[in-house]
């Protein structure tokens, strides 16, 4: 989870967020160098005395300074779309979760298992306990194997809203009356904290997301106990 004066990515706790680790830093280095060669450029033009009144065009200058940006752009695209494949890529998910946003707290249904449904809300400040989370934790929490592909299937009920957990590099938007599927892949075990993103009211980041990462053999029992 974030923490206080954390400037970094939170810790990823799945491989899609790894990848979107990677590419940030990767982009962020072509970023400095082509800050400091402006930079550096900019600083010769304003100190320096040269002076050639008869020169027109450069037409090599102009040929270097089209390709280099354009080869740049290359090595930041290759890997960008890369990255959008293996986010919208979903191979034979274990379970099938069902998020449903409302104002203000979700709707969570196991689609593969029956009546086992049930509302996510915050848990109030004057209800919390020293063991809880201040305006992360909720009453119900999800409940998710590890090391197993898992479908997410996201919709709204009413405004639009977002579900968002960015330790598993998951961010998707919920719409009324339409349907929007990504996956997520959990390599650990834990707690994994995420808001509603998106400006749905004065109240959305009072409806947070909290997923607890357990083993598949906890998962079953679980579920039979839920049953």
């Amino acid at each position: 989870m974030a923490t206080w004066s954390n400037f970094n990515l939170q810790n990823s706790a799945s491989p899609l967020m790894e990848q979107i680790i990677f590419f940030h830093d990767h982009t962020l280095i072509i970023l400095i160098m082509i800050t400091i060669l402006v930079g550096y450029l900019m600083i010769n033009l304003f100190f320096n005395n040269y002076i050639n009144r008869f020169l027109l065009e450069g037409q090599m200058i102009e040929l270097i300074w089209t390709i280099i940006p354009t080869i740049t752009l290359i090595f930041i695209a290759l890997p960008s779309l890369r990255l959008l494949y293996l986010l919208d890529e979903l191979n034979n998910p274990l379970i099938t979760l069902k998020s449903i946003g409302h104002q203000w707290y979700w709707s969570y249904e196991y689609s593969d298992f029956n009546n086992v449904e049930f509302d996510s809300y915050m848990i109030q400040y004057n209800k919390s306990t020293p063991d809880n989370f201040r305006l992360l934790d909720v009453d119900n929490r999800i409940i998710l194997p590890m090391n197993n592909q898992i479908r997410i299937m996201v919709t709204a009920a009413d405004v639009i809203h977002s579900w968002t957990v960015p330790s598993l590099g998951v961010k998707i938007d919920a719409n009324p009356g339409r349907l929007n599927q990504t996956n997520l892949f959990i390599n650990r075990p834990g707690i994994f904290f995420g808001q509603c993103s998106e400006i749905c009211g004065a109240n959305h980041s009072f409806m947070p997301i909290m997923i607890e990462s357990i083993s598949i053999k906890n998962f079953i029992n679980w579920i039979n106990n839920y049953s």
